[in-house]
């Protein structure tokens, strides 16, 4: 049987299975259906006869939608099948699945279908320790089988904290514990279909169902899905391209992010997630991060995820959470290892980068959109912010931005982007005491601090706030400078331990410094070349931790791999320093590398020779589709034609790398109205053009 994952999503909810369509119960992997942080199916297999189904060929329709095409039996049944069966599934607000059986031959004939039903109701947190404790926790599941009403019932009740699967057939079924069985005859090439439908429920106070709450407040209803999904690849810019593939890549990447959007409880508005299988919830930094990348493409992000971050921002000590006052958040769960506290998730701030990120993406929001009203209504969320970095972000009273997890049982070691427990180490492996100052978190504070200042002055009225930002951001870079540069490697530090010690390791992180502008011009050139020499670009990318090294490892997430997102901010860094054609250099190993695996873009991929592989190899635990993977793309795009906002216009400023041809991005979206993009990738005179609404 096939391995393949498919994977249907919508909103809230996400389903997968293996190749065939069935999901079987599997403690060590995300299969099945799940909502909110918990899985409402665990096993759902289909057999006709007694016999598993064997896939012909798939379509997948949209992201959330797709057809199996198969037959009972081994692959030797293939030939001259009398029967086949198509399985149509969609997802909403609920699961759904459409199963036809066809009677290919010329006699009537009898068929007993059978679908396996089941649920252990895992919490999505428990799935991730699987492979550690070997188990899942076992759970009191009841069951309710109703044939009378074609109606199958499987509830998980932990004080409050209940989850329900309902699952209705249109057609009569014999219901047991264990699923449904159909009895059925099939007249001479005739079909035989029923629907089956299962609800996801939570319960809340007083016993309503949180979920249906939802509902009201969202556009992504059945009946109208394709009609939104046009809709928002219709408000996106319209990109026209001679380089084959890359329409279809840039329009992949769009629908990506279309769905992976989902609207939290109690909340009315639909924001970013982070993406399959494990990060389907609001995650500050990948949310953060997938709006500064689609600025100049969906816009409509931003808002909604400023306001449900200043909404949950921190205001108070607490070390369960790793919270304090005006941090933003890490990320928000629903599942019952939340809900109970035996994990610090339900609301969880170990992010040392969210903080400054967030002021930044309020600046940068506004420089696109002029948005003005929304800058003045989150003034305090982005001064507690701001505040934060220097109240509890300066652990040492050095000035510089650290981390150390107040939660020492469950809280997250690392806290910047690089967050597996291995990722800060020098180049012979050894890993600094903490508190921990990356370089990273430092350009981060530098150009949150630049860019308080200017909403400060322009649109807060407080110029001596202004002004003392402005001093502490020139006084940050100059002691970074000098603190972090490793004059005898030409490179800047990968951290500095708490005694001012340098973390000596080169990374992918001082692309970050370029980004942030925090490097001086005179060492940008030295920056520069690192990135794509022979240590860190592998020819695909950028790797996060340079060969050479003792801890490198092509295959470690944080020690050799290479992520889009950061290539991303890497290239966007370079192209700000005037480094054209390195920046070409690495946005075209990305676009090779998402044209040649095809369909959405993964997580991470090795770290290994591209003149090696010749093939980007995939890692087995990277996530795919990805929020701010889909985005990086896009944030690529936008920075090989130079895309930037000044004033009321749009500067168009392309460098294309050579091989692209002729590229134009229509209808960008700013508070010019709309304006049109236009590059060749030997062109040093294409403009942009002011367009109306």
């Amino acid at each position: 049987m096939s391995r393949e994952w498919v994977n249907v999503i919508a909103g809230n909810a996400f389903a997968i299975s293996d190749g065939e369509g069935d999901v079987t119960d599997a403690a060590d992997a995300p299969v099945g259906l799940f909502s909110f942080d918990t899985r409402f199916l665990s096993r759902w297999v289909l057999s006709v006869d007694g016999e598993e189904l064997n896939v012909l060929s798939r379509d997948d329709m949209a992201y959330f939608e797709t057809r199996f095409f198969l037959v009972p039996g081994a692959a030797s049944h293939y030939v001259d099948a009398d029967v086949s069966v198509i399985r149509h599934r969609s997802i909403n607000d609920s699961f759904n699945e459409r199963i036809t059986l066809l009677n290919h031959s010329a006699k009537p004939a009898d068929f007993t279908v059978r679908m396996d039903m089941g649920n252990d109701f895992a919490d999505l947190a428990d799935l991730t320790d699987t492979a550690a404790r070997g188990q899942l926790r076992r759970r009191d599941v009841e069951v309710a089988a109703d044939s009378a009403r074609h109606q199958l019932v499987l509830r998980y009740a932990r004080e409050r904290f209940v989850r329900e699967t309902t699952v209705n057939s249109t057609a009569p079924a014999d219901v047991d514990e264990r699923g449904m069985t159909f009895r059925i005859r099939i007249e001479p090439e005739g079909q035989w279909e029923t629907d089956l439908h299962v609800t996801m429920t939570i319960r809340g106070e007083g016993g309503r169902d949180l979920r249906n709450d939802l509902e009201s407040h969202r556009d992504h209803i059945h009946g109208g899905m394709r009609e939104e999904l046009t809709a928002w690849l219709d408000r996106a810019p319209q990109l026209m391209a001679e380089r084959d593939g890359l329409e279809e890549t840039y329009r992949g990447s769009l629908t990506d992010l279309a769905a992976l959007r989902y609207t939290p409880l109690s909340y009315p508005a639909r924001v970013p997630v982070g993406g399959l299988p494990w990060a389907m919830a609001f995650c500050g930094r990948d949310s953060i991060m997938t709006c500064l990348q689609t600025m100049a493409f969906t816009p409509e992000l931003t808002p909604a995820t400023l306001r449900m971050l200043a909404l949950l921002q921190g205001g108070q000590l607490d070390d369960l959470h790793d919270e304090e006052p005006g941090k933003i958040l890490a990320q928000l769960r629903y599942g019952e290892s939340a809900a109970f506290g035996e994990r610090p998730d339900g609301l969880y701030y170990g992010a040392a980068d969210t903080t400054p990120l967030f002021v930044v993406l309020l600046d940068e929001y506004e420089r696109w959109s002029g948005d003005a009203d929304l800058v003045r209504e989150l003034r305090h969320p982005a001064r507690m912010a701001l505040n934060w970095i220097d109240e509890y972000g300066d652990l040492t009273g050095d000035g510089y931005l650290r981390y150390q997890r107040r939660n020492e049982r469950h809280g997250v070691i690392n806290q910047g982007w690089k967050n597996s427990a291995d990722a800060i180490t020098d180049e012979s492996g050894r890993q600094p005491p903490f508190p921990r100052a990356t370089c990273e978190l430092q350009g981060y504070a530098y150009d949150a601090k630049r860019r308080g200042a200017r909403l400060a002055r322009e649109f807060w009225g407080d110029p001596g706030y202004a002004d003392r930002l402005e001093r502490e951001a020139a006084e940050l870079k100059d002691r970074f400078n000098r603190d972090f540069w490793l004059p005898e490697r030409d490179y800047y530090a990968l951290a500095l331990g708490p005694y001012g010690e340098p973390v000596d390791a080169l990374s992918s992180n001082i692309g970050h410094l370029l980004w942030s502008g925090i490097v001086p011009h005179d060492r940008a050139e030295a920056v520069a070349e690192h990135l794509v020499g022979p240590r860190l670009f592998s020819g695909w990318g950028v790797r996060t931790f340079a060969a050479g090294q003792r801890p490198y490892n092509p295959v470690g997430s944080h020690l050799g791999a290479v992520w889009p997102s950061d290539n991303a901010l890497i290239a966007a860094g370079l192209r700000h320093y005037r480094f054209d054609a390195q920046a070409g250099r690495i946005a075209a190993g990305i676009f090779d590398m998402a044209q040649t695996l095809g369909g959405a873009v993964p997580e991470l991929i090795a770290g290994y020779e591209r003149s090696l592989t010749k093939y980007p190899v995939q890692l087995p635990a990277a996530g795919r589709p990805q929020s701010w993977s889909s985005g990086s793309l896009l944030m690529l795009l936008g920075a090989l034609l130079g895309l930037r906002p000044v004033g009321d216009n749009l500067l168009v400023n392309p460098a294309l790398p050579v091989g692209f041809g002729r590229v134009e991005l229509l209808n960008i979206p700013g508070r010019w109205g709309l304006a049109d993009a236009y590059a060749g990738d030997r062109s040093a005179t294409a403009a942009g053009r002011r367009r109306l609404r």
